[in-house]
């Protein structure tokens, strides 16, 4: 399917537990068509850089290796960017 593979892949930062995770999840819902949900766990082992930069400020969100957002969804950021991608991708 050609059409998966261009989906951006949006990757969450969290541990569990993490109520403002599982929030911004709910936020991002209408829109998980149209991207790949990535989650990774701070809290292993494997993951220690992550956990040290980020263990404070969860969730975090990256779109496609970049940095977009923190602690809550910013919806119209993430829109936006998402289209940006979209229309390159096109």
């Amino acid at each position: 399917c050609q059409a998966s593979a261009n989906k951006p892949v949006l990757t969450l930062f969290t541990k569990k537990p993490c109520p403002l995770c599982d929030e911004a999840k709910e936020v991002l819902e209408p829109y998980k068509r149209r991207f790949i949900l990535q989650e990774v766990d701070i809290t292993l082992p494997e993951n220690s850089a992550w956990y040290d930069k980020y263990k404070y400020d969860i969730p975090v969100f990256h779109l496609n290796g970049k940095f977009l957002m923190k602690h809550r969804v910013d919806i119209q950021k993430f829109e936006d960017r998402l289209r940006k991608m979209e229309l390159q991708s096109d």
